[in-house]
């Protein structure tokens, strides 16, 4: 008779782990896409026109850098996988609290505690993930993220589906459960096994946290994130109206070009930790922000819809594991603190990138104002080159499967 025979005790606990952490993943790109696709709907609930409503979004925003800028010392002082956990669990909570305000200001209180919630598991599932990538010794940051990337196209496409037929409300009510039977079953999976934190670097050790969050590996990494991060965030908000009104695409096609950028993302990443063995971290950066850098221009200045879809799909490819990698070496040098400091300057990122391209756009058109996301690309390259002494994953220094 034939048996199956398991997996050693070690490799079956670090598989358990590895599934958890991307669970948490995928769960917090989905429980905020979901939210996401349903503001137009909350706008017309609460009566608010832009002006107020920006400002609660800023409420969200706001809350959640300052919540990344703090979590690193939570992760330290209670540990990661607790953090994340209760993180998850306040996230699948608090995605019901903006749907039940009917006036922007209270929106906007609603989301503080929204944005608490999707701070710390930004930051927290990231150490997590640091000590996971330690523990197998592969360099793993890139799948997790791709996670990330398609458990948000699936939270905005169930969106898509329910927004005709559920109210806000219905539809937050119905994401709760879900959220929190993931989180049950992913903090079982996390808990259940030993995870040691990864270790710190020498050149660390001995420092105040505040000291080690600000060392230089961190900063230039962070800043490596910061330029990632703004240029996916400005793709999201620019390039659809960049299509439909510069190139002429309609609406469905706009929309369309912002699917292929988070699909060619999702599967890059995918492949991403193959990649980082075989170049190491720093010729993936550089060589993705030469790709990401030419893929923009080409898609800013085209007036070809098949050419922009063409270059943007480079574009996606080019950036897609940039910002994990910057997230995974911050770690790797600061532990919590260097993630959260990671995580706060991508999200900076983020918050800066609507309104310079916007002002740029303004006075020379948004095919200029776009340049500002081949220039943030490109930076990325150029502060990833000569920070290559200071990475701690090299080319084929972990065994492939």
């Amino acid at each position: 008779m034939t048996t199956t025979q398991s997996p050693p005790p070690g490799e079956l606990t670090l598989t358990r782990l590895r599934v958890a952490t991307t669970l948490f993943f995928a769960l917090g790109g989905f429980l905020f896409a979901g939210w996401a696709v349903r503001i137009p709907a909350l706008k017309d609930q609460v009566g608010a026109s832009p002006g107020p409503l920006g400002l609660a979004l800023l409420c969200m925003t706001g809350s959640a850098v300052l919540t990344m800028a703090v979590t690193g010392g939570l992760c330290r002082r209670f540990g990661s996988r607790q953090v994340t956990i209760a993180a998850a669990a306040l996230l699948a909570v608090s995605v019901v609290l903006p749907a039940l305000t009917h006036s922007a200001p209270v929106l906007g209180l609603s989301l503080i505690v929204f944005g608490i919630a999707y701070g710390g598991i930004d930051v927290a599932a990231n150490s997590v993930a640091v000590d996971v990538i330690a523990a197998l010794r592969r360099p793993v940051m890139p799948g997790f993220h791709a996670a990330n990337s398609f458990g948000s196209l699936a939270g905005a496409a169930l969106g898509g589906v329910l927004a005709p037929h559920l109210t806000p409300l219905q539809h937050m009510l119905l994401l709760m459960p879900l959220g929190l039977a993931a989180t049950a079953a992913g903090g079982r999976l996390l808990m259940g096994s030993p995870l040691k934190p990864a270790p710190v670097p020498a050149r660390a050790e001995g420092t105040r946290p505040l000291a080690r969050r600000l060392s230089g590996p961190v900063v230039v990494f962070g800043l490596i994130g910061l330029f990632a991060a703004y240029s996916q965030g400005a793709l999201d908000n620019w390039m659809p109206l960049h299509l439909s009104e510069d190139i002429g695409a309609g609406q469905a096609v706009a929309a369309a070009g912002y699917a292929v950028i988070q699909l060619t993302m999702g599967f890059m990443r995918l492949v991403g930790s193959r990649l980082l063995e075989r170049l190491g971290p720093t010729r993936v950066v550089v060589t993705g922000g030469l790709v990401a850098c030419a893929g923009t221009l080409v898609a800013a200045q085209t007036t070809s819809v098949p050419v922009a879809f063409a270059a943007l799909v480079a574009t996606g490819l080019g950036l897609a594991n940039i910002f994990p990698t910057a997230m995974a070496q911050a770690g790797a040098a600061g532990g919590p603190g260097g993630i959260a400091l990671a995580a706060t300057l991508g999200y900076c990122g983020i918050l800066v990138a609507p309104p310079s391209i916007g002002l740029l756009a303004d006075a020379f058109g948004l095919p200029a104002g776009l340049s500002l996301i081949a220039l943030a690309a490109a930076l990325a390259a150029l502060v990833s080159w000569p920070a290559r002494t200071l990475t701690t994953v090299r080319p084929a220094e972990h065994p492939t499967d």
